[in-house]
């Protein structure tokens, strides 16, 4: 787990997110938002994060708790933890495997 230390003075911990994290993810959308690439990508940066200032954050099980979870963190967070993750690997990569 790494650790950043936000510009308005949070820590947050950051999970990696494999695939049953993206896997939860997707459950946790819905059938119509999972097709969703804008809100999944800000809700992948959002779920990301694991723990504020020592607090764990469970993983959000459906919609209402992704958007409270980015609400939250707000844009400059979200903006400053999507610059910190790897980006190597998109969260619907899994769904193209194969094509």
């Amino acid at each position: 787990m790494e650790t950043l230390k936000l510009k308005d003075g949070r820590v947050v911990d950051l999970r990696e997110m494999g695939a049953l994290d993206r896997l939860r993810l997707f459950k946790a959308a819905g059938p119509d938002l999972s097709r969703n690439d804008a809100w999944l990508s800000m809700a992948f940066v959002a779920c990301a994060a694991a723990a504020i200032d020592g607090v764990p954050l469970p993983f959000p099980v459906n919609e209402q708790q992704v958007e409270a979870l980015v609400g939250r963190l707000g844009d400059a967070s979200l903006d400053e933890i999507s610059a910190k993750l790897d980006t190597r690997v998109e969260p619907l990569d899994l769904c193209q495997l194969g094509n």
